[in-house]
């Protein structure tokens, strides 16, 4: 299919909750002189998005958007995920079905603008799937075995055909090895705003609750699954305070 050289128009939402269970008030998080969510709404408005909003439940986050002038909406405190979250946006913005919504994490104050434009790009360019995320090749065999590293196995379309923390594919004999490539999943998805509000009608997946993978639930109701394999890793986000303490002291304004 050919790529077309404009970016497809899209928004980005950014989740961002204050009860993180790893790092308390984790998006308040300072980083010389502004919080993470501001950080992360900042790198989100270099990417070629029409607009760039924080999804929150709690008026503090609200607040410190607002005074940093970046639009931020109000949802329900109760959505199980950060998906759901964003279902609720498309919902109050009477979103189109075929707008395209990138989620950024709100602990990636590092995401590369580019790599936000890919993943809407990946969507747009695949119209039979409902969603397009990234994966990057894995390096250090140490990340194969790590289940807090997430593995995605792709059919020759470039589609997902299951994720997980098992370190898939698993290589049964040593002279298969040179030939495998494992490619760890990047937690950036673009998704068709129709989707979104049927993802909140479907069940929890037996698969996804088994290996706590959200996307699972997508993959065992059908919908298909594109994955763009980006050239390298973007920086880490933030799970911890030494993340944190990372991200502080390599920072450049």
């Amino acid at each position: 299919m050919s790529h077309s050289s404009k970016t497809p128009e899209f928004l980005v939402v950014i989740p961002a909750r204050l009860g993180s269970t790893r790092l308390p008030r984790k998006p308040l998080a300072d980083i010389h002189g502004k919080p993470m969510v501001v950080r992360v709404a900042e790198r989100a408005m270099q990417s070629a998005a029409h607009s760039v909003i924080v999804a929150t439940d709690a008026p503090e986050i609200q607040a410190v958007c607002d005074e940093h002038r970046i639009e931020c909406l109000l949802t329900r405190d109760d959505h199980p995920t950060g998906t759901d979250r964003i279902a609720e946006i498309a919902q109050q913005l009477k979103l189109p079905d075929n707008a395209i919504v990138v989620n950024v994490q709100g602990d990636e104050p590092l995401i590369p603008a580019a790599l936000i434009n890919q993943v809407a790009q990946a969507l747009a360019d695949h119209p039979a799937c409902a969603i397009a995320t990234v994966a990057v090749v894995i390096a250090d065999p140490a990340e194969v075995a790590n289940p807090n590293v997430v593995k995605v196995v792709l059919n020759r379309a470039g589609e997902a055909m299951y994720f997980s923390r098992a370190g898939i594919p698993v290589i049964r004999d040593a002279s298969s090895a040179a030939a495998t490539e494992h490619l760890r999943h990047l937690g950036i998805y673009a998704y068709r705003a129709d989707f979104l509000q049927a993802y909140t009608r479907l069940e929890p997946a037996p698969p996804e609750q088994a290996e706590s993978l959200e996307q699972l639930r997508a993959l065992w109701n059908s919908y298909r699954i594109q994955v763009h394999v980006a050239s390298e890793a973007p920086p880490a986000g933030v799970d911890t305070q030494d993340d944190l303490e990372r991200i502080r002291s390599s920072w450049k304004p």
